[in-house]
């Protein structure tokens, strides 16, 4: 089913309409963090702690996307090979596609099947690019942000924004000098939020994913979250945040799909295109045009 959707296949569309109403029970986490943070370790360690409490997980690892195949290069899963032969893990690696924060449609197709299938915990682990990875928060319900000691990723999360996006700190590798001035540094960012009596405060907590080091906190952190979230309720609010994200990349998907595809089969698109070869004509100018007109026979108006 997977393999349909990333293949933008139209029986995936249809099956998603059936398998959507049985979607929605699970505990969805979303892992993001600079490139060498160690990520995918840390989540190899968190499949260890939520399987002692009797969860069942599924991993959709999002990677760089290779420009020439379109699909995913690094394999995170790779990472996570010691749970292969676990009946009640499901770990995926999906490619970026080049979405803007690292994650496609195809990421919250692929969290839908796996709720239709049951899972309890589903963990999506961005692609890593950095400072821009706002759209996790979008699709999980708890956003863990992770950074290492000596990196001054906790200055950038305040100017990024990032800050704002994160539900639980994780100060990995935290065996490294200045782990604690880390810790201070993100607690310090935490008490200058503006939030209400009801909101959740952000927790911090180290680890060394390497060895399991503070895994189990970090597993009982996100839970607290969620029962947070649950307590409040809140869940359902968050819900319809999700929904409307989801609902908002589906037409523009949909809407810009049918749009080029009605413009490439034009006569208009294909005379344009050889003026621009020729030189009469640059692209800025032509792709202006293009649409103005098509928006035209749509009768709507385009303001510059």
């Amino acid at each position: 089913m997977i393999r349909l959707i990333e293949d933008n296949d139209p029986i995936a569309f249809e099956k998603l309409k059936l398998l959507y109403p049985h979607a929605g029970n699970a505990f969805i986490i979303g892992i993001t963090g600079s490139p060498g943070v160690g990520k995918s370790t840390l989540i190899d360690a968190l499949i260890t702690q939520f399987r002692k409490l009797d969860f069942t997980v599924a991993v959709i690892a999002v990677d760089p996307t290779s420009p020439f195949s379109g699909g995913a290069i690094l394999g995170d899963r790779l990472r996570m090979q010691r749970h292969a032969t676990d009946k009640k893990v499901f770990i995926r690696s999906m490619a970026s596609r080049g979405q803007k924060g690292g994650l496609s449609r195809a990421t919250k197709d692929a969290v839908i099947v796996f709720e239709a299938m049951g899972y309890e915990i589903i963990i999506i682990e961005t692609v890593g690019a950095g400072q821009g990875e706002f759209d996790i928060a979008s699709l999980a319900h708890s956003t863990g942000i992770v950074t290492i000691p000596g990196t001054g990723d906790g200055i950038q999360a305040v100017k990024a924004g990032i800050l704002e996006t994160g539900d639980i700190f994780i100060v990995n590798k935290s065996d490294k000098p200045d782990a604690d001035a880390s810790v201070l540094q993100l607690d310090m960012m935490i008490d200058m939020r503006n939030s209400s009596q009801t909101d959740w405060t952000p927790r911090v907590v180290k680890t060394i994913a390497q060895n399991g080091t503070g895994v189990k906190e970090l597993a009982n952190a996100f839970l607290s979250h969620f029962d947070f979230m649950k307590e409040n309720h809140l869940i359902e609010q968050k819900k319809n945040a999700m929904e409307k994200s989801y609902f908002d990349s589906l037409l523009q998907d949909l809407a810009l799909e049918k749009l080029l595809l009605l413009m490439k089969n034009s006569e208009e698109y294909k005379g344009i295109l050889q003026k621009i070869q020729a030189g009469v004509m640059d692209p800025l100018s032509a792709a202006e045009l293009v649409v103005n007109n098509l928006m035209v026979t749509s009768n709507l108006k385009v303001r510059n």
